[in-house]
């Protein structure tokens, strides 16, 4: 894959209602011009029905190469599945294999990582919303769980690495999840805001470990939790301190930065302000995934061109996966 010229893009992501664009959605797309789809399972059939909703979007932007997303991780978050694509296990299982044997836990990994970035490029998917770094604690909600390697930093650094890098070697862009950390929270964002009490010392110790030993992967996704060590009253992603100075500055993350879903009931107020805060406290890039297409003018208002620095980050994403035009001869 080239990398394409994105300066006119929105910085924004959707999702669509259905397996294909209806009407209404297609004219949206086309004067808004997203950055990119993010497609669930609502919106998948077959592997041939894909492909077409993939293509409907990418005739409908401007740009040639939108990103096309999913949460693909494995086990209960995954939007492909059986009868056309392969059963899944979480990352717990490869968790509990390295406990166990750290070659064979790695490689097991990095394998499943290759394959499932192989059956995602295939359908003309280039972005995976995976491998979630968080660390499992007692308390952790099952919203993370299973979706979690473990309690170990050690383990999770190594394991979300070869995923990352699997994906990587497969044309498909990881995404590591949900910076600065979501294993102390005891809510699920779905549904409402989570705090987080633990001292800076302990999260330093702790729960960033894992992704600043990522720093150097393309895209990280933000968390919907407050900190209240670090911004007592603003969730991470809607917080410049706890971008600026925790998940640029502390972890030291200089690749793309996006939100987690808009839509989820952490966050408050109307879709145009969400918007406009994420951005304005430094995401790079906003995520809103229900397909409402009232909602969605919402977060357009909100929402501006790709530019800058965060069309910088995009850029230097895109290149490890772009494809050299001489070999494509």
């Amino acid at each position: 894959m080239s990398v394409p010229d994105k300066s006119s893009s929105s910085a924004v992501i959707f999702g669509c209602s259905g397996t294909s664009l209806d009407t209404a959605e297609r004219k949206f797309f086309a004067a808004i011009n997203p950055l990119g789809l993010i497609v669930f399972a609502r919106n998948v059939e077959s592997p041939s029905q894909l492909r077409a909703l993939i293509r409907e979007f990418t005739e409908t932007v401007a740009t040639s190469d939108p990103l096309i997303l999913i949460d693909q991780e494995g086990g209960r978050v995954a939007r492909l599945g059986p009868p056309y694509w392969r059963e899944t296990i979480p990352a717990k299982k490869f968790g509990d294999i390295y406990r166990l044997d750290k070659v064979k836990g790695d490689e097991a990994a990095r394998i499943n990582a290759v394959i499932q970035g192989a059956e995602l490029a295939d359908l003309g998917i280039n972005v995976n919303c995976t491998p979630v770094a968080d660390l499992a604690w007692p308390e952790t909600h099952e919203i993370i769980g299973d979706r979690s390697f473990g309690g170990s930093c050690k383990a999770i650094s190594a394991l979300c690495r070869v995923v990352c890098e699997g994906h990587l070697e497969s044309g498909v862009l990881p995404v590591i999840k949900h910076i600065p950390g979501h294993g102390r929270a005891t809510a699920d964002s779905h549904l409402e805001l989570p705090f987080v009490d633990a001292a800076l010392e302990d999260l330093q110790r702790t729960d960033f470990v894992p992704f600043l030993a990522l720093n150097d992967m393309p895209i990280a996704m933000t968390a919907h939790i407050v900190y209240r060590a670090i911004d007592a009253k603003r969730p991470a992603t809607l917080s410049s301190t706890v971008i600026s100075k925790i998940i640029r500055g502390v972890l030291n993350f200089n690749g793309l930065l996006l939100s987690d879903d808009l839509g989820m009931k952490a966050l408050d107020g109307g879709f145009s302000d969400r918007a406009s805060s994420a951005l304005s406290a430094g995401c790079d890039v906003i995520l809103h995934c229900s397909g409402i297409l009232e909602e969605m003018y919402d977060v357009a208002e909100g929402t501006g061109p790709l530019k800058g620095q965060s069309l910088e980050r995009l850029e230097k994403a895109l290149s490890l996966i772009a494809v050299d035009p001489q070999q494509q001869r």
